[in-house]
């Protein structure tokens, strides 16, 4: 059994990964932070943990000499990059769910995040935690830099077309929607009840979405040549999950079914991929869950094929996943606390 601990503990990503982690196996959860609420038991916080935990949460200084096998962050980026050099010091693996890792440099980092990278030389030590294709370079990492929530449900069903140079790289549109957990516990405007119930909000619409850059970096790495996208994320009044429905332009005629076929193939193996032949995807299908469902419609008379993906934003898009790369990690069962 090994010792987890996590950092930021509870924001919505912190307190599912907490949830995840109580239930696994192999997992003693020995600590976990919180700035905001440290010395209070974490039931106290959450209720709903009363009968499952009676873990006091401390703050970040207090646990630097307590013993942890992997650390999980789930600090904003900008933070992350400042804390976790000193637990990779001390060899202990980190599964970083911000987004200070994800980029391959720091130029393309300071980019889309507006800020200096503090530990440049660790993006080159960080692998991106998508399992489904860097599975092998995960289970020799000490580093993972856990993919966000956005890409995650637009590169899956994307990249095994990209791969076959079945589709232009340069006409993908990415229409995104998701539940307002996506915008964090933080108190803001846009997720107050008054403002987004019955209501959907675009924001970000272009190439103006952080997100952006690390699904183009991403994609134009597994499709070995430079891939460009327009993304139009929105906010609708729902918890969890996230639909992106993508618009692509084909390079060949290819048929409904072969294009079944180019998932079906690419993911006959994957545990937590399920292609749906016979119905679109819906966000109430994948909630609280670590699958990626995804569908495609080919446009008769027309050079389109339009492809959608469900996940919940927490599970597959955030806490999910960063269970599934520590389990790959230490070589644990990949589905073990996810099923």
């Amino acid at each position: 059994m090994i010792k987890a601990g996590i950092i930021g503990a509870t924001g919505y990503t912190g307190v599912e990964l907490f949830r995840l982690l109580v239930k696994h196996p192999e997992v003693e959860v020995a600590w976990a932070t919180s700035e905001s609420y440290s010395g209070r038991m974490f039931s106290n916080v959450y209720p709903h943990l009363n009968a499952v935990s009676d873990l006091v949460l401390k703050s970040l200084p207090e646990v630097q000499q307590d013993r942890a096998d992997v650390v999980f962050c789930c600090l904003p980026h900008r933070t992350a990059m400042s804390v976790l050099p000193s637990f990779l010091e001390k060899q202990v693996k980190v599964v970083d769910l911000s987004a200070d890792f994800r980029m391959a440099t720091a130029e393309s980092y300071t980019r889309w995040y507006g800020v200096k990278h503090s530990c440049p030389h660790l993006l080159t030590e960080a692998v991106y935690g998508l399992p489904e294709f860097n599975r092998n370079l995960i289970s020799k990492a000490s580093l993972v830099a856990n993919p966000g929530c956005y890409p995650t449900s637009v590169i899956l069903p994307l990249a095994p077309f990209l791969q076959k140079g079945l589709i232009q790289e340069t006409d993908i549109i990415i229409d995104s929607k998701s539940g307002v957990s996506g915008a964090g516990r933080k108190l803001s405007l846009r997720t107050q009840f008054v403002e987004i119930n019955e209501n959907t909000v675009p924001y970000d619409v272009g190439r103006l979405h952080r997100h952006t850059g690390e699904i183009e970096e991403q994609l134009s790495s597994l499709a070995n040549r430079q891939c460009r996208v327009l993304f139009a994320p929105h906010i609708v009044p729902m918890d969890r999950g996230i639909l992106s429905t993508i618009y692509v332009r084909l390079r060949e005629d290819i048929s409904q079914e072969q294009a079944l076929e180019v998932i079906k193939n690419r993911y006959k193996d994957e545990p937590f991929i399920r292609l749906l032949p016979d119905r679109l995807p819906e966000t109430r299908f994948v909630q609280g869950t670590n699958w990626c469902d995804i569908a495609v419609s080919r446009v008769d008379g027309a050079d389109r094929l339009v492809i959608i993906s469900a996940i919940d934003n927490l599970m597959k898009g955030a806490s999910g996943q960063a269970v599934q790369n520590m389990n790959i990690m230490f070589g644990f069962k990949e589905t073990e606390g996810l099923q």
